[in-house]
């Protein structure tokens, strides 16, 4: 233990002296830990750290898919829930649920709140208690009941003030009174990430009961629901999706008019962990690996560093070995050093991944799903800990090998000449030092295309046209509730008068709603029917995405008129039906035709009794779901004939859309005091958002390639400057014989490219390897990007001709006399 003592005092000592030395070491050291602490803190969170509720590991999600219907991922109908509950013997417990926004009102100020109706068995499954009162009773899945709620924590606290007398008093929801007979822990959460419901907001603030009577097991209709389930202990996965296939296999066989045979209907069963992290789980893993690199690179960096001191400290240990001590020892006071130097930068690193991880925070959670759980536990202290001792293996060992080996009677003589020229670049010595230069250059061009790669990707979805003009346009959702607007026609007067009032501001040049916001998680599709159409074998619909639009939605938009009209003021119930189809619908429904004038029903072909619907208008295709998605055909109704309460309100501004806020806010008042406001927003945020996660993977591995960048010219110039150093008597010897300033700089430049040759050529290897991993990231450009693999290996090629030529230049104008007379 004294021994230790004393070598940590004589390290410390040493480091201190060397305080250049020290301080690079030190930020080398953190920027590497404190990036790899960071993003392996993201991974625990996400991937490593269990779902906050019991047997999470046994959770699984269910989803409806048709894949001949280009359906990937669709909710339940109650019908369905039946069928599994009563035929699928895998599940302990399943649970359903459907997703609401209903308008808070009463005490304060009107809210629009986030709601999720739940069988009774949802708590329990999740392994859920009250922090107040009661769960909801298996009696409340049956209609019949007092209405009930159970808030969240937050939703308690914020509203009522953390008052418990809230306990069985009545909140208004919708115009409807509701018992309150719960408060759930702080420590619950259902965010839509872990139940993404069809329409419920980002988190469920309060719960609702779902009472369904004795015809929901026969509605096949109305597919909103989700269904989640916890599998019996020892059932896999494989083995529960093995039932479900014969479940939907007896249902096409059962039920061929609802499930086509084309359709190919099949109930998939996802781990909830999988489900919330989704296709971040990619994506971490390669930036574990980036980060891993930019710590190698670091570590190559400090060694290269370490075995040019180990020159100068030559002397000092061929002393120490003179009076005793042994080659182990030495070796174990060098390690020693190099564990005080690691363990600095992990001290460091953590303050590093502390910003690190707040600039994660500032992008917010549409860059990283169970944001709230990701932090620095002791997991992520654990794993500091252990590359603070690989990172002293690494840059360390080699050095501290090398100095003990040293010849002592030689060094001490005198006669040893390090710079004799033999160590120079052009020389055979110095091996180790460009391997390990070849090698940071290497990982460095493999991060850089990496990054290029996902930099070119982002810029082609970001230059995608969405079919819509998203600037200066701001959105509000809305809806029409309460005993005012149990009528129709009021509904209709209100959003009316809205659109008046919204367009008689100075600024605003058109008002109107959509049901389906576009790129804002909004889905509504359904089957119909195209008159004369002759369908294929097996087909009984065709499933198409269906809006109601109000007001001057497609001129507020920019979304173009293709042909035909928009929807008018006498498009009113009682008039013949119409719709607005997308050109890609037009295209693949009447190729070669006029699709004005056509007619469609909602329903399949078998229901002969919905009204038809005649074409009046197309319009532009509109990105939907996602910039790098194309969305299925698209029709629009107008909702003066099919009328809907819950709107999303579009105004185009012609200025700064935000200075609308609060004007806009008046106006609703001024209609109904009682009606609140929620997600605003402008388009353009919306559009930026829908490329979060995208944007964050760039921003991340493009830091960290830029870092690496920079090493790696630390890297080419340290070395050649060191070796510059060593060589200045054989530069001064070729001088002295004639070689002229530019040969010198030739020779030394021509070794420095060299290296950068080599690491380019091994690096542009390595990437096109990595690169095939990154394919699902990509969008736009291929993995191997003939521009990326281009550009990226000139620009490194060019630094580094800049890093070699800035110490030849030096070199070249060193005097021959002088250097031979030092040496």
């Amino acid at each position: 233990m004294n021994a230790l003592l004393k070598d940590l005092r004589h390290a410390f000592r040493v480091l201190i002296a060397a305080r250049v030395f020290t301080m690079a070491a030190l930020l080398s050291l953190a920027i590497g830990i404190g990036a790899n602490t960071a993003i392996f803190s993201i991974v625990d969170g996400l991937l490593l750290h269990p779902l906050p509720y019991a047997d999470a590991e046994r959770l699984v999600i269910l989803w409806n898919s048709s894949p001949g219907l280009n359906i990937t991922e669709d909710w339940f109908s109650t019908a369905q829930y039946f069928d599994i509950k009563n035929s699928h013997h895998g599940f302990e417990q399943l649970a359903i649920a459907i997703g609401g926004n209903y308008n808070l009102t009463g005490a304060g100020e009107p809210e629009r709140v986030g709601t999720i109706r739940v069988s009774s068995s949802l708590l329990s499954l999740l392994g859920q208690r009250t922090a107040l009162g009661r769960v909801f009773l298996p009696d409340e899945d049956t209609p019949g009941r007092t209405p009930t709620a159970i808030l969240s924590y937050g939703t308690w606290a914020r509203r009522f003030g953390y008052d418990p007398r809230v306990l069985g008093r009545k909140i208004i929801l919708n115009g409807l009174p509701y018992e309150v007979v719960g408060i759930m822990p702080r420590s619950f959460s259902l965010p839509r990430e872990v139940m993404p419901t069809l329409d419920g907001a980002e988190e469920a603030e309060i719960l609702l009961p779902l009472p369904m009577p004795a015809i929901a097991a026969q509605n096949r209709d109305h597919e909103d629901y989700n269904i989640i389930g916890k599998l019996k202990p020892g059932i896999s996965v494989q083995e529960a999706q093995a039932e479900m296939d014969t479940i939907t296999a007896h249902l096409r066989h059962e039920y061929p008019e609802v499930y086509p045979p084309n359709g190919g209907l099949t109930f998939r069963i996802v781990p909830l962990l999988e489900q919330v992290v989704g296709d971040v789980r990619h994506t971490l893993y390669l930036l574990l690996g980036a980060v891993g690199s930019v710590l190698l690179i670091a570590c190559v960096n400090l060694a290269n560093l370490q075995l040019s001191r180990a020159v100068v400290r030559q002397k000092e240990m061929a002393v120490r070995s003179a009076v005793g001590a042994s080659r182990l020892r030495i070796v174990r006071q060098l390690l020693t050093e190099n564990m005080l130097l690691a363990f600095a930068g992990g001290v460091l690193g953590i303050a590093f991944a502390f910003l690190a991880l707040r600039c994660v925070w500032l992008l917010g959670p549409q860059s990283v799903p169970r944001l709230s759980n990701v932090g620095i536990g002791l997991t992520a202290l654990a794993f500091t800990f252990l590359i603070c001792v690989l990172s002293a293996i690494l840059f360390g060992l080699a050095p501290a090998l090398r100095v003990s080996r040293i010849d002592v009677q030689t060094v001490l003589q005198g006669t040893s000449r390090t710079s004799s020229g033999v160590s120079a670049i052009w020389g055979r010595g110095n091996n180790l030092r460009r391997s390990l230069v070849i090698a940071e250059i290497a990982l460095c061009v493999m991060l850089l295309i990496g990054a290029g790669l996902l930099l070119r990707s982002f810029i082609r979805l970001r230059d995608v046209n969405p079919g819509f003009n998203p600037q200066n346009v701001l959105t509000i959702e809305l809806t029409m509730t309460g005993e005012r607007y149990k009528d129709k026609i009021a509904v209709l007067a209100a959003y009316r008068e809205l659109w008046m009032r919204l367009e008689s501001l100075p600024s605003v040049t058109a008002a109107g709603a959509v049901t389906s916001l576009p790129l804002s998680q909004m889905f509504a599709w359904g089957p119909i029917t195209v008159e004369r159409r002759v369908p294929p074998p097996g087909e009984k619909f065709i499933n198409a995405d269906v809006r109601m639009v109000s007001g001057h939605y497609f001129q507020a938009m920019e979304i173009p008129l293709r042909k035909g009209r928009l929807f008018q003021d006498d498009d009113v119930a009682g008039k013949p039906l119409v719709a607005i189809v997308d050109d890609y619908m037009a295209r693949q429904l009447w190729p070669n035709q006029d699709p004005i004038g056509k007619r469609l029903h909602i329903g399949g072909i078998n229901e002969t009794d919905s009204p038809w619907i005649a074409v009046v208008g197309v319009v532009g295709r509109i990105k939907q779901y996602s910039l790098d998605s194309d969305s299925r055909i698209a029709y629009y109704l107008p909702q003066t004939q099919y009328v809907t309460r819950a709107m999303n309100v579009v105004m185009r501004a012609g200025k700064d859309p935000v200075a609308l806020t609060d004007a806009v806010k008046q106006q609703i008042r001024e209609i109904n005091p009682d009606l609140p406001l929620y997600n605003v927003s402008t388009m353009q945020e919306r559009f930026d958002n829908s490329l979060a996660r995208r944007r964050f993977t760039m921003l991340v591995l493009g830091a960290f390639a830029a870092i690496s960048l920079g090493l790696a010219v630390i890297g080419i110039y340290g070395l050649i400057a060191y070796l510059v150093g060593q060589g200045s008597r054989e530069v001064g010897i070729r001088l002295a014989l004639g070689s002229t300033p530019a040969n010198i700089k030739a020779l030394i430049v021509r070794g420095g490219m060299t290296l950068a040759f080599w690491g380019v050529g091994i690096g542009i290897a390595g990437a096109l390897t990595v690169s095939r991993l990154m394919r699902s990231l990509l969008f736009g450009v291929g993995s191997n990007d003939l521009v990326t693999f281009v550009s990226v290996p000139s620009l490194l090629a060019s630094i580094a001709f800049i890093a070699s030529y800035i110490p030849a230049r030096r070199a070249s104008r060193i005097d021959p006399s002088i250097s031979l007379r030092c040496e």
